[in-house]
């Protein structure tokens, strides 16, 4: 009895352990968890205690406790995805994107395929949704994909994913949805997505994709999304998209086409956003682009277009971005597009465009952006201009308009840039300008403007103040050298070319972030204040021609970011700074028509990126130092007008022009070297103890060494023509004369030999001379 009973007992504690033991679902999760690293908010309710998965976070089962989705998108997982994945038979839907999920994309997601349900637990026929987007998967897109074929939306977008889009796509004939952009996929795009005829979106902007256009959906094109923007994409645009009815935005920005728009562009009657910038596109701009009433955004920036701009475009009553610029549009600019209400982005820059801007500008609400630089743009801005909106950005510069700004261009408190450089334009600054608190940019540069440099109190924000080369007059102090303390975002202050008098203030040294500084031609006077010392990120001060005195009172030494110093054609004394030589970015240093005094500091010979070096016309005195061939970029040097003696060394630079004679006549100079440079001239007769030169297409002085105390001339590989000056040997004491290489012609003079009484080297060969030696 007990050996019957046994059996039974067995068969109870079997059907009892089964009923506790885990699905395979849940097991192949729990598998995918040891390379998914789940936060404890999702693996809180994995336990491998459940029967089934079906209530774990993200888990979704239908009525047979087969999970059929896995959402863990946006939950912080990180790790890589295991092959278990593929265990999954009945998964229709995988969202992992927004995690921090690396690695690649495993094979067995090709399990998830349609078909017979092989007898392997890892085969599945229902995956649908694929969302591995926004993680940091690498490798490539397996070639198993195309088992996919109930696949309907692929989003693998923003990840790291390389190598080509495998031709086994087009077995994907469900897909609806294929995302890919911001990736490194390259090589062709396969002609096999023309069998993906319900194919709704694709986007594979950012990647490498080159060739052509291969694929077409000329008879059935479901497309209502295709965007190839950034990639290698060539060819012309093809004309089969006319027939994509359905298609709201057509992008193919920053690619290689080439050939015209087609006009077939204007059947897009649903198109909201046409973006075809940065390419190679030519001819006209298709009129029938008109057609595409629903068209938000247009932008053909950065082609070759040509041709007028159509005004059929103003039938674009919904258009608020139209970006046309860096084109070779000619021709009067429609004025009835500026009637378009919905208008936030006019860019028509750096074109060939003419016309006048209409009153009816100032009633468009929802204006941000107008930028119209170099054109040829005409008349009066209208003055209601930014009254009844909220602009951002206006530029203007380089065009022909008149009159003044008008007064309420910041009323909407959003203006951040405001540049009508360039132009014609009259009056003074309005004071709804310089109280605008959100401005960031202000140019005036090249204008008739007048009257007193306002206040800037209120523009806390102000990095950039151009208002160089008008009629500004009025003394730089009082409120001005307030107001510029209190702007603290400066970088950048261009003041030259008008008739600023007084003295620059002490403020000044407030502008910390101050990098550019531009004085240059005004009528400023006083000492430069001490405080220049706090603005260490200065790279550019140019005070030329102005009436500053004194010394130079302020000091980079610690930290020195110059690279252009100029205080020409002031009233500047006492030394160079010897700071100075601790600049080592410094490319121009000019202190010409001053009253230096003292010697050239040595210190100024660690200044390797020199290109100008201009110190004339100052009372310099002692030698020159020999550091100076150190300046292996030096361009233009100027020394005259000193009291400077010595050795002169320039050789082996980059120097061109004429050779300055006045450097000739330094009465204590002995020396000169400065071959292995390009110059031209002429050697004069006054020369000087020892002279090394370079030079191309010139002559020598038929009186060089008269009254001379030359010890050295070495003219080699020249371009001197004539002949060898008789008298060269005439001071007695020349021991080196090099004239190889050049067109010298005529007779040997016999005073080399009989003037030339310590003469130690003597070459002459490669030229055209004639005559004896002996």
């Amino acid at each position: 009895m007990r050996l019957v009973f046994w059996p039974w007992i067995l068969l109870f504690f079997t059907f009892v352990a089964s009923s506790w033991s885990l699905s395979s679902d849940g097991q192949a999760l729990l598998a995918l968890s040891k390379n998914l690293m789940l936060p404890s908010s999702v693996s809180s309710s994995w336990s491998a205690s459940d029967a089934t998965p079906c209530t774990w976070n993200g888990v979704s089962c239908n009525k047979r406790n087969r999970v059929v989705s896995l959402d863990l998108s946006s939950s912080k997982v990180s790790g890589s995805i295991g092959p278990e994945i593929g265990f999954l038979k009945y998964l229709h839907i995988l969202y992992l994107f927004c995690n921090n999920i690396y690695g690649s994309i495993p094979p067995e997601l090709g399990n998830c395929t349609s078909g017979t349900i092989p007898e392997e637990l890892f085969k599945n026929q229902f995956l649908e949704q694929v969302y591995l987007h926004s993680n940091q998967l690498s490798g490539s897109i397996p070639f198993s994909v195309g088992e996919m074929t109930s696949l309907t939306s692929l989003w693998l977008h923003d990840n790291m994913l390389s190598g080509v889009l495998p031709a086994s796509i087009g077995n994907c004939t469900k897909l609806e949805v294929l995302y890919l952009l911001n990736n490194q996929l390259s090589g062709s795009l396969p002609e096999t997505l023309s069998k993906i005829e319900g194919l709704r979106i694709f986007d594979a902007t950012n990647n490498s994709f080159r060739g052509e256009i291969p694929f077409s959906f000329e008879n059935s094109c479901k497309l209502e999304i295709f965007i190839l923007s950034f990639n290698q994409i060539r060819g012309e645009i093809p004309k089969w998209l006319g027939n994509c009815s359905s298609l709201t935005q057509l992008a193919f920005v920053n690619n290689s086409l080439s050939g015209q728009i087609p006009p077939t562009v204007g059947l897009l009657r649903n198109l909201t956003y046409l973006l075809l910038s940065q390419n190679n596109l030519s001819g006209p701009i298709p009129t029938e682009i008109g057609n595409c009433e629903l068209l938000l955004w247009l932008e053909l920036d950065a082609n070759q277009l040509e041709g007028t701009v159509p005004k059929e475009l103003a039938n674009l009553r919904n258009l608020q971005k139209l970006f046309l610029f860096e084109n070779h549009l000619t021709g009067e600019f429609p004025e009835n597009i500026w009637g378009i209400q919905s208008l936030q982005s006019v860019l028509v820059y750096r074109n060939g465009l003419t016309g006048k801007l209409p009153s009816v500008l100032a009633e468009l609400k929802f204006l941000q952006n107008i930028t119209l630089f170099d054109n040829f743009f005409t008349g009066a801005i209208p003055p209601g201009l930014g009254a009844n909106s909220r602009l951002v950005k206006v530029d203007f510069t380089n065009n022909s308009f008149v009159g003044g700004i008008p007064p309420n261009i910041c009323s909407g408190k959003t203006l951040r840039i405001l540049d009508l450089g360039s132009n014609h334009l009259t009056g003074s600054i309005p004071s709804g300008v310089s109280n605008c608190p959100s401005l960031e940019r202000f140019i005036l540069q090249g204008n008739n403007f007048s009257g007193h440099i306002p206040e800037f109190r209120n523009c806390k924000g102000l990095s950039y103040i151009d208002l160089s080369r008008n009629g500004f007059d009025g003394p730089l102090s009082g409120s001005i050298p307030f107001s510029v303390g209190e702007m603290t975002s400066l970088t950048s202050l261009w003041l030259h070319d008008n008739m600023l008098s007084g003295v620059l203030p002490t403020s000044i040294g407030n502008c910390t972030k101050l990098e550019v500084l531009y004085l240059l031609n005004n009528q400023l006077s006083g000492s430069l204040p001490e405080t220049l010392s706090k603005i260490e990120g200065l790279r550019i001060f140019d005070a030329t021609n102005n009436s500053f005195r004194g010394e130079i009172p302020f000091s980079f030494e610690n930290s020195c970011k110059l690279e252009i110093f100029i205080l020409s054609f002031n009233n500047i004394k006492g030394e160079i700074p010897s700071w100075l030589g601790s600049c080592r970015s410094l490319t121009q240093l000019g202190f010409v028509n001053n009253s230096l005094s003292g010697k050239i500091q040595t210190s100024l010979g660690l200044l390797s990126n020199c290109t100008h070096l201009l110190l004339s016309q100052n009372s310099l005195s002692g030698p020159i130092y020999p550091e100076i061939g150190n300046y292996r970029m030096l361009e233009w040097l100027e020394l005259d007008a000193n009291q400077l003696e010595g050795t002169l060394f320039l050789f082996e630079n980059r120097l061109v022009g004429e050779f300055p004679e006045n450097i000739w006549s330094i009465p204590t100079l002995e020396s000169i070297h400065i071959y292995g440079n390009s110059f031209t001239g002429k050697v004069p007769s006054v020369i000087v103890q020892d002279y090394n030169g370079w030079f191309s297409k010139i002559t020598i002085s038929p009186e060089l060494g008269v009254n001379s105390r030359l010890v050295l001339i070495s003219f080699r590989n020249n371009s001197f023509v004539g002949g060898i000056p008789p008298n060269i040997c005439s001071g007695k004491g020349l021991r080196v004369l090099d004239l190889r290489l050049n067109h010298l012609n005529g007779s040997i003079p016999p005073g080399i030999i009989t003037d030339c009484l310590r003469l130690q080297r003597l070459v002459l060969r490669d030229n055209n001379l004639s005559g004896s030696i002996m």
